[in-house]
């Protein structure tokens, strides 16, 4: 009964049905096709190549394709947490929307830092994968939070080249060769604008 009475509030008035609901199917239509241009689905995977779906991110992964590190780890392997699914999914979501943002508007900077949360981040899979290379009293030295704070060092002060290198700015690697990104556009709509043109 009460979702009857929730259905008649929140339904529009008889003669404005068939316009919410074209309305309703145009938004629809729209979300779906940003999603798809976006490449939305290629954030939930571990695909290093989800990381350059926004250009800026080439020179990094150029510098980590070329790397050590590209043998045995992605990009989330290094800067998305792996000590629960709820943790990582959530870290990727707030990361992600970040980035994105950032890149819609413009906003990304020159020169890319990591913020403090990735810096936890990063430390904390450091410590997880090289654990085996490390003496247990080392490890009490090895916090991300501290080495946030300056307190202690963080394992990229000593091994900056890895994994990206010297890697400094979005101008450092003009002409990096990465894979290209797939056209969004169907062919035959390509093939109609060409026509036209010509």
């Amino acid at each position: 009964m009460k979702l009857k009475k929730i259905l008649s509030v929140l339904s529009p008035p008889p003669e404005w049905k068939v316009r919410v609901i074209i309305t309703l199917g145009v938004l629809a239509g729209l979300v779906m096709a940003i999603l798809h241009i976006a490449n939305a689905t290629s954030y939930l995977s571990d695909d290093p190549k989800a990381c350059i779906n926004c250009h800026v991110m080439n020179p990094q992964f150029a510098s980590w394709q070329r790397g050590s590190h590209a043998r045995v780890a992605g990009c989330n392997d290094c800067h998305v947490p792996h000590d629960n699914i709820v943790r990582k999914y959530y870290f990727k979501a707030t990361d992600g929307l970040r980035h994105s943002t950032m890149f819609t508007f413009r906003l990304e900077p020159e020169v890319i830092h990591i913020k403090d949360a990735g810096i936890k981040v990063v430390e904390e899979n450091c410590i997880r994968c090289h654990q085996s290379y490390l003496h247990q009293s080392s490890l009490t030295d090895l916090r991300g939070e501290d080495g946030i704070k300056g307190k202690e060092k963080l394992c990229w002060e000593c091994h900056r080249e890895t994994p990206h290198g010297k890697v400094s700015s979005l101008s450092a690697v003009p002409f990096v060769r990465v894979p290209k990104q797939t056209p969004v556009m169907p062919e035959w709509i390509e093939k109609e604008i060409y026509n036209k043109n010509n």
